[in-house]
């Protein structure tokens, strides 16, 4: 079931990613090593999903090589004012920038998904990477606003001509079918080891299969 969540929302990122300028001119899966910066919070750090992310293209014969800027309660506006991401993708070395922030459902959540992406974006345009938004997904106590998630983080990345990894709306799509939230955590908001594993999967998808 999940492989079908996946592709169903892989076919509306790809429709999104085509619209945009997109300077992919090579194929990823040609390098020999992929490397790939990820910066966010506690929901990417929680369970070590860039490591997960490595592991789940492995299996599918591509390699690369993962680092991670992350830190409680950051947001995207938080990483920019401290300059650690600047520094790292001027290095040049990186073919993705993942970014996450929490769920942005309200308006000054959309409004630094939008503004800080768009400065992430121009420095990944400066040192030849793809800008990446790692969809989330809003507290259990919070459902109701699952939908505003998703809206923001598409729209973003829309606006900011990005890739979308769309792992909130794979996770919701889950739950509205199952009824089953073992992707959540003890807390009802960080994920369990499974839905890292989910997150992992929808990433490497998008990013190696969608094509």
């Amino acid at each position: 079931m999940l492989s079908r969540l996946i592709g169903k929302f892989l076919v509306l990122v790809a429709i999104i990613y085509s619209c945009g300028s997109s300077s992919k001119d090579d194929n990823p899966l040609a390098d020999d090593t992929i490397q790939i910066l990820f910066l966010g919070n506690s929901l990417t750090y929680f369970n070590d999903l860039p490591s997960l992310v490595a592991q789940k293209a492995k299996e599918q014969n591509v390699n690369i090589k993962t680092e991670m800027i992350a830190f409680p309660n950051y947001a995207l506006e938080d990483h920019w004012n401290d300059g650690k991401v600047q520094k790292q993708m001027k290095t040049g070395k990186y073919k993705y920038l993942v970014i996450q922030q929490g769920p942005s459902s309200q308006e000054y959540g959309r409004e630094t998904l939008f503004e800080y992406g768009a400065k992430l974006k121009q420095l990944c345009d400066q040192n030849n990477a793809e800008l990446v938004y790692f969809m989330v997904w809003p507290s259990q106590t919070y459902y109701y606003t699952f939908d505003g998630v998703i809206k923001n983080h598409r729209d973003a990345a829309i606006e900011n001509d990005a890739i979308l990894c769309p792992v909130g709306e794979v996770w919701k799509a889950h739950f509205d079918e199952t009824e089953d939230f073992s992707y959540y955590g003890s807390d009802g908001f960080h994920p369990s080891q499974q839905g890292s594993e989910v997150a992992a999967e929808v990433i490497v998808e998008t990013l190696f299969n969608w094509q």
